[in-house]
């Protein structure tokens, strides 16, 4: 009844928000007290909302349930089918002032501007190295702590990122969904596919601010920067 009458009778005594439900209070109070009280079962991590305990054991149950109605290609998230679906209306309305490059979503162009700022905020709090998006740290501090939240379910083998599950499903599968128009290479992994279509494009998006130099992939950016810095990572034993 309480939906029809509007009644809240259970309000916060942080911030005065009222709910209608007792449990909604409850789940709500996790705010101020930041307490994560929804663990996963299968790698222990742990969540502020039971939503987003839910959305995560996707990451394990391989769920899709969000589909493109033009492709088929499915998605665990709404956001990443939205995003999804850009790429075959063409709308890319983020564009970096910089170089030109178009991007669908401010996110994505945020953080595609600091290989030309070199803004690195979010620090290791192991050590002194720094990255420019949160993903990278945390997938870097893994190193430190050993966690390896992907698990295979087939041969119970675990890693730390989930592109290294992803490339260990190719060997028991074999699958390689990602085929080249242009040449009929196929490839596994999304982000293969992606650095290999630049041969065809010619595009070169990391840009060395020293000389100018362009390159098709960043590692080949940091190995040329070397040669500006001085710096000789790999010495002889």
């Amino acid at each position: 009844m309480r939906v029809h009458t509007g009644e809240k009778p259970y309000t916060c005594d942080h911030c005065g928000k009222s709910f209608t439900i007792k449990g909604h209070l409850k789940e709500h109070m996790n705010i101020h007290t930041r307490e994560k009280v929804y663990s996963c079962d299968q790698c222990g991590k742990a969540f502020l909302w039971a939503s987003y305990l839910n959305t995560h054991l996707r990451v394990h149950t391989k769920e899709k349930p969000h589909s493109c109605n033009l492709c088929g290609k499915s998605f665990s998230r709404l956001q990443h089918l939205k995003e999804h679906q850009k790429i075959h209306t063409g709308v890319r309305e983020y564009m970096c002032f910089e170089c030109e490059k178009t991007f669908t979503s401010a996110k994505h162009l945020k953080l595609h501007e600091r290989i030309h700022t070199g803004e690195k905020p979010y620090k290791c709090s192991h050590c002194e190295k720094r990255f420019s998006d949160s993903s990278s740290r945390k997938k870097h501090e893994r190193i430190h702590t050993g966690e390896k939240p992907y698990k295979y379910p087939d041969c119970d083998k675990k890693f730390s990122h989930s592109t290294q599950l992803k490339r260990h499903e190719i060997i028991h599968t074999g699958e390689k969904p990602f085929t080249c128009d242009q040449c009929g290479k196929s490839f596994g992994l999304k982000g293969n596919f992606m650095v290999h279509m630049r041969v065809h494009t010619g595009e070169k998006p990391f840009t060395c601010d020293q000389c100018g130099k362009s390159f098709t992939q960043l590692s080949h950016l940091k190995g040329h920067m070397n040669i500006h810095t001085g710096e000789k990572p790999y010495s002889c034993d």
